[in-house]
């Protein structure tokens, strides 16, 4: 029986399609049962209902607060009985309460080599600071932003005459080949979290996660 898997999202939604598209694959683990964004016009949601998948919209505008929006958030999720909760572009800050709630079942995708710039503007920081390197991780979510233990992480090169939206479209293609494939791993429960550190097969991953020998 495959994993019940919720998105969240807040804009185009590509990474939600690669999942969509994933999820079409017969061996693939987990199935998408609904999309939920907290912004109504976000291109994402087309694309769900464009494969049949149940969308809603829970708007944060329509709350006095953090901790009451992510309440309404818990109920929507919860109306779904996920097994896997995926942030895919949600751009908003979870409060410790809904952290807490989903702890071990709740995955992000972050544009860079974690733990090196968390939060915005990664590929404007990474040009910035001369790196070489530049990539993608995707991570367990807990209490600190994009501090969760990473599973895995995804390396593109970064050139001299680079621009911040020219490193974007490589770290993009990067996203577009891990996220699928983690998901995948946490419905099949080849990957859990356990304390503070995600497990691959039962064995405690390095700070920058799985390394394959590809």
């Amino acid at each position: 029986m495959r994993s019940r898997i919720v998105v969240l999202i807040s804009g185009g939604g590509t990474n939600l399609q690669a999942i969509i598209d994933a999820c079409k694959q017969d061996n693939y683990g987990g199935e998408i049962v609904a999309v939920v964004s907290n912004k109504a016009d976000a291109y994402g949601l087309t694309r769900a209902q464009d494969a049949n998948i149940a969308t809603s919209v829970l708007s944060h505008k329509d709350f006095d607060s953090r901790e009451s929006y992510d309440s309404a958030l818990v109920a929507e999720i919860n109306n779904y009985q996920p097994d896997l909760i995926v942030l895919a572009g949600f751009m908003r800050i979870l409060t410790a309460k809904f952290v807490q709630k989903f702890q071990g079942r709740l995955i992000n995708i972050h544009p860079s080599l974690l733990p090196k710039y968390q939060g915005l503007h990664t590929h404007q920081r990474a040009i910035d600071a001369g790196d070489i390197e530049h990539g993608v991780s995707v991570h367990f979510v807990t209490e600190e932003l994009d501090g969760g233990p990473v599973i895995l992480q995804a390396k593109v090169p970064v050139f001299p005459e680079d621009n911040a939206d020219e490193l974007a479209q490589r770290v993009h293609q990067q996203e577009h080949r891990i996220y699928p494939m983690v998901v995948n791993w946490c419905c099949t429960k080849r990957v859990t979290m356990a304390e503070e550190y995600a497990l691959f097969d039962g064995v405690i991953l390095p700070i920058s996660g799985y390394a394959s020998e590809e």
